[in-house]
């Protein structure tokens, strides 16, 4: 009776050790994975500044546009949770669809190298910010359904695990772009 006994509370403490052990594991990487958003992120407001300046220049009139942007770029900057950095990383994308809108209107703009090259940066960092944002979703997923699903729920909540919330792509985000085709002297 003792040897089951102490079995089956031997299999209980591994149990317990793996689940926490899985547990802390998952955090452990959402903290790493949600650190790999912020660097991007933290890249991509560092270049703003210079890519409106740049853009000033050209098209000193379109204040407000600047002024969304600059804007933008701040609440983007002061969003704390994944959640809030979501929405204020959406309206700082769609400021900067207008601010490269306004560029469009310029093409003595766009023939300028260093334009280009921030053009360029910021298109870079997006592919990061998204291959980023998938990675680290997935690993959320995943610490979530482990939080929730029984039996490691019981460790979860025994050791204070809390679900995660996801760093969500807005809406506008996944609207397909609209492709027209024109033919010469149409």
């Amino acid at each position: 009776m003792f040897l089951v006994l102490a079995a089956l509370v031997s299999v209980v403490v591994v149990f317990v050790v793996v689940a926490y052990n899985g547990l802390v594991r998952l955090r452990v990487q959402s903290d790493s994975a949600w650190a790999d958003i912020d660097v991007q992120l933290k890249r991509r407001h560092d270049l703003i500044p210079n890519l409106v300046e740049t853009v000033k220049g050209y098209a000193a009139h379109e204040s407000s546009t600047f002024e969304k942007v600059t804007e933008a770029r701040t609440q983007a900057l002061s969003a704390k949770n994944p959640a809030g950095r979501g929405q204020a990383e959406e309206a700082l994308t769609l400021a900067l669809r207008g601010l490269f809108a306004v560029a469009e209107n310029y093409p003595q703009l766009r023939a300028v190298e260093n334009f280009t090259q921030l053009q360029t940066q910021i298109s870079e960092i997006e592919d990061q910010i998204q291959l980023a944002r998938r990675y680290y979703n997935a690993v959320v997923r995943d610490l979530n359904i482990r939080v929730a699903q029984f039996p490691t729920n019981l460790v979860a909540s025994l050791f204070s695990f809390q679900q995660r919330e996801f760093f969500e792509m807005a809406v506008s985000e996944r609207k397909s772009p609209e492709v027209r085709f024109e033919t010469p002297g149409a």
